[in-house]
């Protein structure tokens, strides 16, 4: 009797099981699917200001260069080491000029603005450079990978008075989070509790540089990849001083490679809300994206969900998913026609001298708090 049972139940599990749950989409119990849409960003004949690249080690590059394009930025010149970045980087912008040197650019006049995403290690001391040379710096994520550079870069950065931003790009390039960032500002679900950052990535090992697979250079998993994930919880709960509580990282499936670690998490906690972090290089290779990125924000009156990269239980093609569910419903908003604001304020910052992308505190605690859980996670694996 009890074999036949157990019978029954693998049958239900492995056949009827299945097309009960293939019967039954995801999106049924959405009440609303809304195509978001946002203000459209201001276009321009001319360029306003003129800009150059100094290091292109990671693909990032070329959506910082875009999201700068965006907001009136003319790419003048581009320089890295290596030949074949630049020989790469040329070919996607045959109007711009390479440069012979990196003094070459940090000498221009008509630069305003640097961006990189060299290797980790090297953003800190260029960005140090280059607000020294009177201009301005972006730097992709990590733009600092130690506390040391921390402590330099904010003396730098106070003495010139110089912008120095970093990309944390799951927020300013993701449709779907510069949705929420509205939702959120207009109390959509109350006063803001708590952030769950996801941060999965694919690890494509052959395609990776040396570099990538030492900690040295990178700074850590959690300095690397978290730093997204700090960030956006500092921005939803709008705190703006923070400790973190806990923090671990890992090794698990890549012994190969003596200081890498694939793992990582951490509690935070700040003056209004608190935050959990988690991150990793185990995204299968089955799944048709870099990564199933997903932010959770709970508020007092509901709680938004995004799926960045995919959506893989829905059936929605694509990114930029988010789920909006309050006291009356849940809705569902394709977030694919949402506006990205970030380089346009990023140029009417150097313009005008604000912070209207991000405030330099923000950038740096971000930092900070990737840094401190990096250097005081408990080794697991």
């Amino acid at each position: 009797m009890n074999n036949k049972r157990r019978d029954f139940i693998k049958k239900v599990a492995g056949t009827a099981g299945m097309g009960m749950f293939a019967a039954v989409p995801f999106q049924n119990d959405v009440n609303r699917i809304i195509k978001a849409t946002s203000a459209p960003l201001k276009t321009y004949s001319s360029p306003r200001l003129k800009f150059a690249v100094i290091g292109m080690n990671h693909g990032h590059i070329y959506g910082m260069t875009e999201a700068i394009k965006r907001g009136g930025g003319e790419l003048k010149s581009y320089f890295a080491i290596e030949p074949e970045l630049n020989q790469q980087f040329g070919k996607r912008y045959p109007d711009a000029t390479q440069a012979r040197s990196e003094e070459e650019i940090l000498n221009d006049p008509e630069i305003k603005i640097v961006l990189s995403a060299g290797i980790p290690i090297d953003r800190a001391p260029l960005g140090i450079r280059v607000m020294k040379a009177g201009k301005d710096y972006m730097s992709d994520k990590p733009g600092i990978i130690t506390l040391e550079q921390l402590a330099e870069v904010k003396k730098v950065q106070k003495e010139t008075n110089q912008i120095y931003a970093i990309v944390y790009s799951e927020r300013f390039e993701n449709r779907a989070t510069v949705k929420a960032s509205e939702l959120v500002a207009q109390g959509a679900i109350g006063k803001v509790v708590q952030t769950i950052g996801m941060g999965p990535h694919l690890i494509r090992r052959e395609t990776r540089p040396e570099w990538f697979f030492d900690m040295v250079n990178v700074g850590g998993i959690i300095t690397d990849i978290a730093s997204h994930q700090f960030d956006q919880f500092l921005h939803f709960t709008g705190s703006t001083s923070a400790e973190v509580l806990a923090s671990q990282v890992g090794n698990f499936n890549n012994k190969q490679y003596d200081n890498f670690e694939d793992f990582g998490d951490a509690m935070v906690r700040g003056d209004k809300g608190s935050g959990y972090v988690r991150v990793d290089w185990f995204t299968p290779t089955g799944l048709g994206s870099w990564g199933d990125g997903r932010l959770t924000i709970l508020g007092t009156e509901g709680f938004i969900e995004i799926r960045k990269n995919i959506d893989p239980a829905s059936g929605h093609k694509g990114g930029n998913h988010l789920y909006l569910t309050d006291n009356k419903e849940t809705v569902y908003m394709d977030c694919n026609a949402v506006e990205l604001p970030f380089g346009p304020q990023m140029v009417d910052d150097v313009l005008n001298r604000t912070r209207t992308a991000m405030t330099q505190e923000h950038c740096f605690l971000t930092m900070e708090l990737a840094l401190i859980a990096q250097k005081n996670a408990v080794k697991i694996a």
